[in-house]
């Protein structure tokens, strides 16, 4: 069955391709909530396009106020589900083509959101057409998840969760290959000081920040583990309006916990106030259980590659979203794309990609 799947994405390949290229089309950049648009018209437009889409696959589709939609096959308590976002970041300067032009070189589509995230969450769809169209009888639900607000804060996410169970199942095509068992945890961290005691708080910006390494060694949160890597302070934010102070990420392995972070900094720097702005926890998968073992198999049966699992530094939705883990899109070497100028997809890869996610939708529903 697996190869008869593998060639019926072949078959539905160019109609797979034409469509994401018409939504990538699509100026999707979060802007002020509208009345029913709760991240602005484009990312809307973006959701009906990619629900129109999926209704015209004939599937069901479901609007949840705007905020997030999916398109279904099936029926059941519980449901197997891929997750992505059609909401893109802004494209800034040094583009050779327009950012939402859709352009295609050489096998290439260039365009902000190919990659992140409309390339990848689209080809689950149409994988999961590849399911549907060969009539296949499956003992789980499955869900096609269109998010829009990952690169801003996760309010979809939310929202959905108060709406809807989480799934028994599924990933989010957002991150890399091979299968991403485990996520490192990321905290927001804010220390404020005294406007009158300026010197001071420059003092710790220059010596804590400035002039000290990114692994947190002087704050002593330099942590690591074999499987995660060293700690990572990143993403500063200076603020001197009114008392001054600067806000940083942490990115921390599983084998630490957040609160142990919080104290170390606190007892390093006493003189000024240290508060937890936010935070999510480490995400760590056993490397048995059976969505990690049905991912690496199917990832190894597309592409011939090693599949053993890895970890990541960076934040997907399965920070928020139960039972999930990123899978995809970038393959090995592939790093850098997603956030850049001429932000690119390989036909080839998007292809590949949706072989991959229908034999995964179809081994964990079956």
């Amino acid at each position: 069955m697996e190869d008869i799947i593998l060639k019926k994405v072949d078959d539905i390949a160019e109609q797979m391709i034409k469509s994401i290229i018409e939504i990538v089309k699509i100026d999707s950049v979060e802007t002020a909530p509208l009345e029913n648009a709760p991240f602005g018209s484009g990312v809307k437009a973006a959701l009906d396009a990619a629900l129109d889409l999926a209704a015209s696959l004939g599937f069901v589709t479901t609007n949840i106020d705007n905020y997030i939609g999916y398109a279904s096959y099936g029926e059941s308590k519980d449901y197997i589900c891929a997750i992505g976002h059609l909401d893109v970041v802004p494209v800034g300067t040094g583009w050779k083509q327009p950012p939402f032009s859709g352009y295609v070189e050489d096998g290439v589509i260039y365009s902000r959101g190919i990659l992140d995230n409309k390339g990848p969450i689209l080809s689950c769809l149409f994988a999961l057409y590849a399911l549907k169209e060969l009539k296949l009888e499956l003992a789980h639900e499955i869900r096609i998840i269109f998010g829009c607000d990952e690169e801003s804060g996760f309010e979809d996410l939310k929202y959905y969760l108060s709406k809807e169970r989480p799934p028994l199942m599924g990933f989010t095509p957002d991150c890399k290959y091979p299968v991403v068992y485990g996520e490192r945890g990321r905290a927001i961290i804010k220390i404020c000081g005294k406007k009158d005691r300026l010197k001071e708080f420059f003092d710790l910006v220059n010596n804590y920040i400035l002039n000290a390494k990114n692994n947190g060694e002087r704050f002593n949160i330099d942590f690591q583990d074999q499987e995660f890597g060293l700690l990572e302070v990143r993403n500063y934010q200076l603020e001197l309006d009114g008392d001054p102070s600067i806000q940083f990420s942490v990115s921390y392995p599983a084998s630490v916990t957040v609160e142990t972070i919080v104290n170390n900094i606190k007892m390093v720097v006493s003189n000024f106030e240290v508060n937890l702005v936010g935070n999510y926890d480490p995400v760590k998968f056993p490397l048995k259980c059976k969505l990690v073992k049905t991912l690496v198999h199917t990832y190894e049966k597309v592409t011939g590659d090693d599949g053993t699992p890895v970890t990541t530094t960076g934040g997907t939705y399965a920070k928020l979203m139960p039972n999930i883990v990123p899978f995809g899109p970038s393959f090995p070497g592939q790093k850098g794309i997603g956030h850049q100028p001429n932000e690119w997809m390989t036909i080839e890869d998007i292809i590949t990609n949706a072989k991959i996610y229908a034999l995964s939708l179809y081994n964990l529903a079956k």
